[in-house]
């Protein structure tokens, strides 16, 4: 659990600097120029997933539980997935409304991902996990949206039909995702 645990600093703790540090993040940035900048967090960013992904493999050895789940959350956990999936199609794809709307639907997709698995896996592994992805995910949407007000932001409209291929993209990812890729990379297949 220790590499787990200090991977979610190192990887969480990176992608929280302009949470908390925003001044120093911007003085580094430009002392040392953006691309230098980018390239130290990616190293940073990849360590820190590296560990957490190890130290989560390790911790799923020897699992401590600490409950178990009632099968009905596992679908509850399959709806909060798909409404991930879609924000984090929102992402990327532009001109749509749920952006539009949400501003920063890819941290929120983070929220879905993070409530869906703590719901549905009882491991004190996936509470440090997943426990720890939600809470960071929460600050962060509220350091967002509080940097839109500041700097008045605002986001285009969007339109009906980037909105329909967002939710088409987020469903098939979704329906990948559930059917086969999850099981293949994780070793685990959500619906059975």
């Amino acid at each position: 659990m220790r590499y787990l645990l200090l991977g979610l600093v190192v990887f969480l703790g990176v992608h929280s600097v302009r949470i908390f540090a925003e001044h120093w993040r911007n003085q580094v940035r430009a002392r040392l120029g953006p691309a230098a900048w980018k390239g130290l967090y990616s190293l940073f960013s990849l360590a820190g997933l590296a560990l957490l992904i190890w130290g989560f493999g390790q911790a799923r050895q020897q699992p401590v539980q600490l409950w178990n789940p009632p099968t009905g959350i596992r679908h509850l956990a399959s709806v909060l997935m798909l409404a991930s999936f879609v924000l984090l199609a929102a992402s990327y794809v532009p001109g749509n409304r749920i952006k539009a709307r949400l501003r920063h639907p890819m941290v929120l997709a983070v929220k879905f991902w993070a409530l869906a698995h703590l719901l549905a896996n009882g491991t004190a592994a996936h509470v440090l996990l997943f426990g720890a992805f939600l809470g960071w995910a929460a600050l962060d949407f509220r350091a967002a949206r509080q940097r839109d007000r500041h700097q008045h932001i605002r986001y285009p409209e969007g339109t009906t039909g980037a909105t329909g291929v967002t939710v088409a993209v987020g469903v098939a990812a979704w329906i990948g995702f559930t059917l086969w890729l999850h099981g293949l990379l994780i070793g685990v297949r959500p619906l059975g």
